[in-house]
């Protein structure tokens, strides 16, 4: 099983586009206490964004992504300096996204709080670049489906952005241990299999390492021991099950690694806070 398809699966990345016209200036739209990831794209004209420490000026074509629950705000000029006002009309392209799955994966610690992409290196995405094109042109377009067809590639747009950032940032967290031959392999192989009783030694010697070179190794690259990830992974599996099945709560533990239910309940309340039973009954 290839572990960053996994990954996202896992996730549920879910979003959508709620604004996308003209502003002519003066104008400016403030962003605060979100709990989804926000994505903004400067069509046409220019603006500013500030965020904290933040200032950056947006030109035609670039495209910024922010996280979760991260203040910023939008506007034709910057704050305090009306002389760096824009006076053109801006065409902006406003949209969000949310991870819907179990959290605290260690992926979502490795990607940027703020990311801007340059019009430049957006033309060089080119299926990032056409992603953006179809989504205004459905959300501008709304013919019958467009709704449907303007979630579904705002969901693209955003593991597409998660791709990305993977490959800018490939030597840091854990897309560290993606790249690494030997502990990308043990990764997959507790992804394809998280109900098998893996140990150090099994898995050490299943990607050619002695236990403790492993262990050293997993533990930088993934910023977890082996046995605390795959608890984690197998604790994320039993709350997709639980939530997307009917199956019975010795057959989650089954799956997930537990012979016994009883061990099972202890370990999930003790990782998610709540029983079994009582998070199967959360509303969706």
């Amino acid at each position: 099983m290839e572990v960053l398809s996994d990954i996202l699966r896992s996730m549920r990345v879910t979003g959508s586009v709620y604004f996308c016209d003209s502003l002519d200036s003066p104008w400016s739209m403030e962003f605060a206490d979100t709990d989804r990831a926000s994505f903004h794209l400067v069509r046409r004209g220019e603006c500013w964004i500030t965020s904290g420490d933040t200032h950056e000026r947006l030109g035609p074509g670039d495209f910024i992504f922010i996280e979760p629950g991260r203040d910023h705000v939008l506007a034709n000029e910057l704050s305090g300096e009306p002389e760096n006002a824009q006076s053109t009309t801006t065409l902006l392209l406003c949209g969000y996204g949310k991870f819907e799955g179990p959290k605290g994966h260690a992926l979502l610690k490795t990607l940027p709080s703020l990311t801007i992409i340059r019009d430049e290196e957006l033309l060089q995405q080119r299926w990032l670049k056409s992603t953006l094109d179809q989504l205004s042109t459905e959300y501008l377009r709304r013919q019958p489906g467009s709704e449907v067809v303007v979630d579904k590639l705002t969901e693209v747009l955003i593991v597409e952005l998660i791709r990305i950032n993977f490959g800018r940032s490939e030597q840091s967290g854990f897309t560290r241990a993606l790249f690494d031959e030997q502990i990308s392999r043990a990764l997959e192989l507790m992804h394809t299999a998280p109900e098998k009783s893996w140990t150090l030694e099994s898995l050490a010697s299943r990607v050619a390492m002695s236990r403790a070179a492993f262990a050293k190794r997993f533990k930088e690259h993934v910023g977890q021991t082996m046995f605390e990830y795959l608890t984690t992974l197998r604790m994320q599996r039993a709350q997709i099950l639980l939530r997307e099945s009917n199956l019975p709560l010795y057959e989650v533990a089954s799956r997930v690694g537990y012979q016994s239910d009883l061990a099972f309940a202890k370990s999930f309340k003790r990782f998610v806070g709540l029983t079994p039973t009582s998070y199967r009954r959360l509303p969706s």
